[in-house]
């Protein structure tokens, strides 16, 4: 038997470190060649690493939470081949497992995939027994790739060894020793693929090991959580009875008793909103689960400058290093400055609501018709689509592009991300739209790939849709300038003279002083405004 480890890839982008999310298999669970097995978060984003190697796992090399370099070992899973006997040494008759026999499958559960998801030709199992075969996943990692000849070994059959104490005793040794491997036989890792699946079952308490999928290969689809959970909400209408319902819900254990007992008093939480903290309840006391934690940590940690306990510690890490990283060197390298206009949208709002009536379907959003303006007044002023370079001689110099990767600022569970829009400048109105609609749900559902999240040559920010009429936005470093805009709302406006009710939003510019004075910035924030304030007129110049 051999134990293949495989070290953490490098994820590209120049990334040099993950943190482990969930480890998708356990030590024994019976691997597939690129069955995912587990979920990492970089600084970009959230990646499921596939396993180059088939056989069961040895050993996890890292704990949820815990970060790995580069090149560090990540999992060792054993082949299960056994290594040819010496010429005229006997091997033991307790050797030959029933996995090695010709009546033994090869387990194959894990190895579904959906069709969407296979970036290769998947061999057959017989191919994937042979040691000459040419055939290769197609699911390769950078720095790593799952070829025939690495990875896919033939498992060797054991042949029963002649005893010489009779055939009596190596029946029975052989019959005992089935016995203990047919009890200890690894167990299938579940069939599930999909992090949305995933995330579903743990929110609603699913416990996915004992789920049959209706998938392909019994691959455990959305459907199947959502029948679990209808299962046992049928069974609650039907009965008041205690017993668990047969679902795979996973129900937690009646926490013992707690003794009464005079507690320090438990410190009210910085943000109530947040779920790492618990809101006392009527009589002092936090709910159960926090009850413990608080107790601890006061006790444990207090903070020397202020004297109240310490709620929680989180660790940064992740997409919250990469943004507190960019954020602390935008503000650090960066001279900025922020210039803001308010601007009436009434004429823009009735342009879209026009396009919604003749084509609801492929009407573009507020946020497309200010990314068309946005990249037109780059096109008018170049300078606030560059970077300032600083070369190792000490001389540093601009560089100007030719075209505009517009970026999106989203706010997703992970954080703040943005991703973009290569070569925005060259789509169609509707074309933006739709990509806009694209980048922004992939960002949101964590998918975002790292090549998606880096790039951009200037971000647009809609921080309105938080309720928020303006801000002084920072700059996502390297690039020179981000666009910031604010809610609509009704404002008493003077049009021809006359005060009247419009809807007016707040236009605000931040912008790296190295590249571009303020003559050039306000010209560009101004030629927007005039855009938003007259649609029609300004999709004519454009």
């Amino acid at each position: 038997m051999s134990i293949n480890v495989f070290h953490l890839p490098d994820l590209g982008e120049g990334l040099t470190e993950a943190d482990i999310l969930h480890w998708l298999v356990a030590e024994g669970d019976t691997v597939a060649m690129d069955q995912p097995i587990v979920e990492v978060e970089t600084a970009k984003s959230a990646v499921e690493i596939p396993s180059p190697f088939e056989g069961t796992v040895h050993k996890l090399h890292g704990a949820e939470g815990e970060t790995l370099t580069v090149g560090q070992a990540l999992i060792a899973v054993s082949d299960g081949a056994e290594p040819p006997a010496s010429e005229g040494a006997p091997a033991p008759a307790a050797e030959a497992s029933p996995a090695g026999t010709a009546d033994s499958p090869e387990p194959t559960q894990g190895a579904g995939y959906r069709e969407e998801e296979r970036a290769g030709t998947q061999p057959t199992a017989e191919e994937s027994a042979d040691d000459s075969s040419d055939e290769s996943s197609g699911n390769v990692l950078i720095g790593y790739g799952t070829t025939s000849g690495g990875s896919s070994r033939r498992r060797r059959r054991g042949k029963p060894a002649r005893t010489s104490g009779g055939s009596a005793t190596g029946q029975a040794g052989a019959a005992s020793h089935t016995h203990d491997a047919l009890t200890a036989a690894p167990r299938m890792a579940p069939t599930v693929i999909s992090p949305l699946v995933r995330k579903l079952a743990k929110e609603h308490g699913v416990d996915i090991t004992s789920l049959t999928g209706t998938g392909p290969g019994g691959l455990i689809m959305r459907q199947d959580i959502r029948s679990a959970l209808d299962q046992v909400d049928d069974q609650r209408r039907r009965s008041d009875s205690a017993g668990p319902a047969p679902t795979g819900l996973a129900t937690p254990p009646p926490a013992p008793p707690v003794p009464t007992a005079p507690a320090a008093p438990v410190p009210w939480p910085a943000n109530a909103s947040d779920p790492g903290h618990s809101l006392p309840t009527r009589g002092g006391a936090a709910p159960a689960a926090g009850a413990a934690a608080s107790s601890n940590v006061g006790a444990q940690d207090v903070d020397p400058r202020t004297g109240l306990a310490v709620a929680q510690r989180e660790p940064v890490k992740g997409v919250r290093k990469a943004i507190s990283d960019a954020m602390t060197r935008s503000r650090t390298e960066i001279p900025e400055a922020t210039i803001w206009v308010d601007v009436d949208a009434t004429e823009l709002l009735n342009l879209r609501a026009s396009y919604k009536a003749k084509d609801p379907e492929n009407a573009p959003s507020l946020l497309a018709l200010l990314a068309r303006f946005t990249l037109a007044g780059l096109r008018a002023y170049p300078q606030l689509c560059s970077r300032w370079e600083t070369h190792e001689d000490g001389t540093r110099s601009i560089a100007r592009f030719t075209g505009v990767n517009l970026g999106l600022a989203v706010e997703s569970e992970r954080g703040l991300l943005v991703p973009n829009l290569r070569n925005a400048d060259q789509l169609t109105t509707v074309e933006l739209n739709q990509r806009m609609r694209e980048v922004i749900e992939v960002a949101r559902s964590g998918k975002a790939s790292p090549s998606e999240l880096s790039g951009s040559t200037f971000t647009l920010n809609n921080y309105g849709v938080f309720g928020t009429d303006g801000a002084t936005p920072i700059i996502n470093h390297p690039e020179v300038g981000i666009l910031g805009i604010g809610r609509i709302i009704d404002k008493p406006w003077v049009v021809n003279g006359e005060l009247a009710v419009r809807k007016v939003t707040t236009l605000t510019l931040a912008f790296d002083h190295r590249v571009c004075d303020g003559g050039s910035a306000g010209g560009f924030l101004r030629f927007i405004a005039d855009a938003v304030e007259d649609p029609t007129s300004a999709f004519l110049r454009m």
